[in-house]
């Protein structure tokens, strides 16, 4: 099952219907690599032809966060950005540039295995979010 498949059932599970924004915003998510702040959903999605008005694009992300569907993303710069929750394929850390803002997503299974390692040690059960800040190679040339 995709995401896009559970997080429909979920949204009907929850009582909810589909369409419309819910519709839109699910289906952009799905194929992003990583998080987007509510006006980058919005903008995409209009972009690709869809019709949503970015409040309703707020509202939908609202109720995926109650729903754990989707996972709010802090990076440092005061904008709220959502990705799909959940570890498996979506799962990875971000790069983000001081300079132009951009975000990227990461992944380094050393690394991986060293937090858990770490939590294990000190007897936690892990949940983690990294944020590398830097200077991207665009920013740095």
């Amino acid at each position: 099952m995709s995401w896009a498949e559970h997080a429909f059932t979920a949204l009907q599970d929850a009582g909810l219907r589909r369409g419309g924004a819910r519709r839109a915003v699910v289906d952009f998510l799905e194929r992003q690599d990583c998080c987007r702040s509510a006006q980058e959903i919005h903008d995409g999605i209009v972009a690709a032809g869809g019709a949503v008005g970015v409040a309703s694009v707020y509202r939908t992300l609202d109720t995926l966060a109650e729903l754990r569907l989707v996972q709010r993303v802090d990076v440092g710069d005061g904008i709220a950005r959502f990705e799909i929750a959940g570890g498996g394929d979506h799962h990875h850390h971000h790069l983000v540039c001081d300079d132009c803002g951009r975000v990227e997503p990461f992944t380094d299974g050393p690394l991986e295995q060293a937090l858990e390692r770490a939590a294990g040690r000190l007897g936690y059960a892990m949940q983690h979010e990294v944020v590398l800040r830097g200077t991207c190679g665009d920013c740095a040339a």
